[in-house]
C-alpha cells in the first residue's frame, strides 16, 4: 500500500537548496547518512496534465495566505516573482538558490 510520496530536486547547488529548505522554509529532516538530508513535507496532491512530451514535472508548495507568505519569505531576503491568477489558484514562483524555481500557491479548489 503507498503510504507516502518522495520529491527530487535536482540543483546545481544541492546543498544551498537544502539549507534553504531547512533554514527558510522551516522543513524539518533527517540525515539519510553522511549529511544527505530527507525532509519532511507538509500533506500533499498530485495533478496530472497532458503534454505532448513526459518528463517534465513540477512542484509547488501550499499555502492558505500567498500575500502574508510572500511577505514572510521576502523578510528572509527571498524573492517572489508576480502573483499570476489562474483558475485553480494564486501562484507565484521562488528562485532557489542551486538556479531552480519552485512554485508557491494559494489554492482556489477544495483541499484535503
Amino acid at each position: 500500500m503507498v503510504f507516502g510520496a518522495h520529491v527530487i530536486i535536482y540543483s546545481k547547488d544541492a546543498e544551498a537548496d537544502r539549507n534553504f529548505l531547512r533554514d527558510v522554509l522551516g522543513f524539518a529532516s533527517v540525515d539519510a547518512g553522511h549529511g544527505w538530508l530527507i525532509f519532511a513535507l507538509p500533506p500533499a496532491e498530485v495533478a496530472v496534465h497532458p503534454v505532448e512530451e513526459n518528463s517534465r514535472h513540477e512542484l509547488y508548495f501550499m499555502c492558505k495566505d500567498l500575500k502574508s507568505e510572500i511577505k514572510t519569505l521576502a523578510a528572509k531576503g527571498i524573492q517572489c516573482s508576480e502573483v499570476q491568477e489562474a483558475g485553480w489558484g494564486s501562484v507565484t514562483n521562488i528562485q532557489l538558490p542551486g538556479g531552480g524555481l519552485v512554485g508557491l500557491y494559494q489554492p482556489k479548489h477544495p483541499t484535503h
